[in-house]
């Protein structure tokens, strides 16, 4: 009898390590996860999610390039899904384990970068602008000149976020071209703007949320989202502008890595994240628009019609989704942003 309750004793304590042991490895840019949607998910599941941070589309391919990163789900932009696939970085979803799948919106379930959602489901969306309090600079604030031709008020005062291709793009923008441009005039033109800029920069930096919250930063080129966590902060001094040039769209997506150790975990964040009330409270704090219907009626009344999140008619036709630049567009970014590194 003892015997019995001895192997009883084992199977349900084997039982209770393994519940404990559920877990999974997201890697994903900074200050971008809600800890309460992680919260509710390891409460639900019992999975516990550790998140590591990145600054940059590059940071994350080359590290999980380079292999044993230990990570199971990365969150690449919509440029640079197609490099993950090429690379083979990443795998197909299996459909069958992710019953909410369904709930993607319409306008995101077929995407240029991922054809049918074969390899990603939608984190958030939004773009690429200016943010400036303007409290310190009461100029226009929807032009890239804010810092390619930076005006008196914000030289020293500005950061650029260090993201090689929306960077690179808004300057070739900003002097007339398209981004990934081919163009040996047009690249010239944008690395040489990029370059007389940049003594006025005071870094290149990922963290614009704190440091334009805390006054340390006048301005910043930042992501609408953050932007509109920067101006609920500091009482609507910071404001987002969106350069009339051009500004780069994005779609950030989450994929399964093919060496993934947590696939079953992996599968059931995925579906966890499809429901509208999760995919809420995700953008309920990173305050970007997500591609999951019906997750506007759990989000904060403020998110329906901030200036930030919902894109002003004016602006609209001049946002643009990045394409995968390869061939000589890829060499000629790359040798400006190596240069502009210096």
């Amino acid at each position: 009898m003892k015997r019995l309750m001895t192997a009883t004793a084992m199977v349900l304590a084997s039982a209770t390590l393994a519940a404990a042991e559920g877990e999974l490895q997201l890697y994903n840019w900074g200050n971008y996860t809600s800890q309460e949607m992680l919260d509710k998910f390891e409460k639900e599941t019992g999975i516990k999610v550790t998140v590591t941070d990145y600054d940059s589309n590059d940071v994350a391919l080359a590290k999980v390039e380079a292999g044993g990163s230990g990570f199971d789900l990365v969150v690449p932009s919509a440029n640079y899904v197609p490099i993950w696939v090429e690379k083979g970085l990443i795998v197909p979803l299996d459909d069958s384990k992710l019953p909410n799948k369904g709930n993607i919106a319409p306008e995101w379930k077929d995407v240029p970068w991922d054809p049918g959602r074969a390899y990603t489901i939608p984190w958030q969306w939004g773009s690429t602008g200016i943010a400036v309090n303007t409290k310190v600079y009461g100029g226009d604030i929807n032009t890239s000149a804010v810092f390619l031709d930076v005006p008196p008020e914000l030289v020293g005062k500005i950061n650029v976020v260090p993201e090689m291709n929306d960077i690179v793009s808004l300057a070739t923008m900003y002097v007339g071209g398209k981004p990934c441009s081919e163009d040996p005039e047009v690249m010239k033109k944008a690395r040489d703007v990029l370059l007389a800029a940049k003594p006025n920069w005071i870094s290149m930096d990922y963290g614009a949320t704190e440091r334009l919250s805390n006054g340390d930063w006048a301005a910043s080129v930042n992501w609408n989202g953050s932007t509109m966590r920067v101006r609920l902060a500091t009482n609507g001094d910071v404001k987002y502008g969106y350069p009339k040039e051009g500004y780069p769209l994005f779609m950030d997506s989450v994929a399964l890595l093919k060496d993934a150790q947590h696939v079953e975990e992996a599968y059931k964040f995925l579906d966890f994240i499809m429901q509208p009330e999760n995919a809420a409270l995700i953008s309920n704090f990173a305050r970007y628009a997500n591609g999951i219907s019906g997750s506007e009626k759990f989000m904060d009344p403020e998110m329906t019609a901030a200036p930030e999140v919902m894109i002003p008619e004016e602006f609209k036709a001049a946002g643009t989704f990045l394409p995968t630049c390869t061939g000589k567009a890829l060499d000629y970014i790359t040798a400006i942003w190596t240069e502009l590194q210096k």
